[in-house]
């Protein structure tokens, strides 16, 4: 076919982007049951399924210096990164860090497309890799599913779908668990889990609401997420362009598509012109047999794909069997397809790239030069100068520490650039690990180094040998 054949899909053809597959005329749900898929694809997805399900379970439980790898306790304000404790001081670095993950999702939905549903998300990895896998197991393929939603209760029903209930209702329980251990720490869920409910109320009912709501994601809601609660979907379509990869169907090789016309004796010839003038698709339609959100793939690129691969799979095995070259379902591009060019880095791909950096850059910058110890230091509301008895002029300062380091801290102040006194009110201050500390102090100046309304001071704050942070503060003189 000439690069000027129109696309085999004509205007009259385009409802199914006015429908979903999973909702009837009626406006109806209608339940897929997709066919187990077997391939290169599906098995490289499991190995990555595989290794990410053991990196969301088993982070909670490691320790750095004594914290937990990652924590982000909303109620009290507390996150820790890599062990390193983040108050709400450094709430900039978290939002820039949620600007560079937007732009980076972007810029990887332009170029890979939903690279990020098929292979990371955790709604498919356990939908696909875990909730979808028990159920093959207990009732069987797509098939055997049917016949045993349409066949009548029995014991055997019964058992087959009690247990499977049980045992999706039990990871359910054990995922809600895992995300509260992100939230409030490995410690406090065992404590939980250990202790009698009326001393942890309010975290068992958090448990148990979270156990019922990924129970009823992966039990009953499903491809729904995708295609009509997740935005993901919909963002895709000012997202990608095309030169974007993604799983899309070779309409140029496979249509037009039929079935294969067999050789009938004395009919040979006849047969093989059949066949020649038909595309390599045989119109199978496996590719939607295993499609989990239940689309036609050849219909082109549509907002519920989640580009799982299934089709790939199911595709190349029917190439395979037909003798015809396998990758008439695979990764390409619109562009891709037509011209048989790839091209990655289009002027908005490099645009994303830039800005991306930059951002990057900037994250780095303010890590780096992030200090261990963040101090706050306020005149005392209603209180103006004081004379002492050797002439100084004296304020009184209310302090806050922010220790973000996993080590107790005894801190000293001194002045920068200017003689004078620091005198604590009780003790000098020390800095609890990952925590805030606070107190008073009195800054006493000379007349001589002051001048008459505000002065601008600026204190060091050591721990020991080390200089951990610099605060500014007014100074109020006569």
């Amino acid at each position: 076919m000439s690069e000027n054949t129109p696309l085999p899909i004509v205007e009259e053809d385009d409802w199914y982007r006015d429908h979903l597959a999973t909702v009837d005329e009626h406006g109806k749900r209608v339940w897929i049951y997709p066919k187990k898929p077997k391939g290169k694809f599906t098995n490289y997805r499991t190995v990555v399924s595989v290794i990410l399900l053991v990196i969301l379970f088993g982070m909670p439980w490691i320790r750095v210096h004594g914290n937990p790898l990652f924590m982000f306790n909303i109620l009290e304000r507390k996150f820790i990164l890599f062990g390193s404790y983040f108050p709400p001081q450094d709430f900039h670095l978290f939002v820039l860090a949620m600007i560079i993950m937007v732009i980076f999702i972007a810029l990887f939905t332009v170029i890979y497309g939903r690279i990020f549903c098929g292979w990371i998300c955790p709604q498919t990895i356990f939908m696909e890799s875990v909730y979808r896998k028990i159920e093959y197991w207990i009732e069987g393929d797509s098939n055997a599913q049917r016949r045993l939603n349409n066949a009548p209760w029995t014991a055997s029903k019964f058992i087959k779908k009690f247990s499977k209930q049980v045992i999706f209702f039990s990871i359910a329980v054990l995922v809600a668990n895992t995300f509260l251990s992100y939230i409030i720490g490995t410690d406090q869920v065992l404590a939980i889990v250990k202790d009698p409910i009326s001393k942890h109320t309010q975290g068992f009912l958090a448990m148990i609401a979270f156990s019922f709501a990924f129970y009823g994601v992966f039990a009953f809601l499903r491809e729904q997420v995708c295609t009509t609660i997740c935005p993901y979907g919909r963002l895709q379509g000012v997202l990608l362009d095309k030169n974007s990869v993604v799983i899309t169907y070779d309409y140029l090789r496979g249509e037009p598509r039929g079935k294969i016309h067999k050789a009938v004796k004395g009919k040979e010839e006849e047969a093989a012109k059949m066949n020649a003038l038909l595309g390599d698709c045989i119109d199978c339609k496996m590719c939607i047999q295993v499609c989990p959100t239940g689309i036609d793939i050849r219909n082109g690129t549509q907002l519920e794909c989640v580009n799982c691969t299934a089709c790939i799979d199911a595709c190349d095995e029917v190439m395979t069997k037909v003798n015809r070259p396998t990758g008439l379902i695979r990764y390409d591009s619109e562009e891709g397809i037509r011209t048989g060019a790839k091209k990655i880095m289009t002027p908005r791909a490099i645009a994303y790239t830039s800005v991306l950096g930059v951002l990057v850059l900037l994250e780095i910058i303010l890590f780096a030069t992030r200090t261990q110890v963040e101090g706050l230091l306020l005149r005392t509301p209603g209180m103006l100068y004081q004379k002492t008895d050797d002439g100084y002029i004296s304020n009184l300062y209310n302090y806050q520490f922010v220790n973000k380091t996993s080590d107790t801290l005894a801190l000293e102040m001194e002045l920068i650039g200017i003689d004078g006194r620091i005198k604590w009110v009780g003790h000098a201050p020390i800095a609890i690990p990952n925590d805030v500390t606070e107190g008073a102090v009195f800054v006493e100046l000379p007349p001589s180094e002051l001048q008459t309304g505000k002065n601008k001071i600026t204190l060091r704050v050591r721990s020991g040998d080390r200089t951990v942070d610099q605060v500014k503060t007014s100074f109020l003189a006569p």
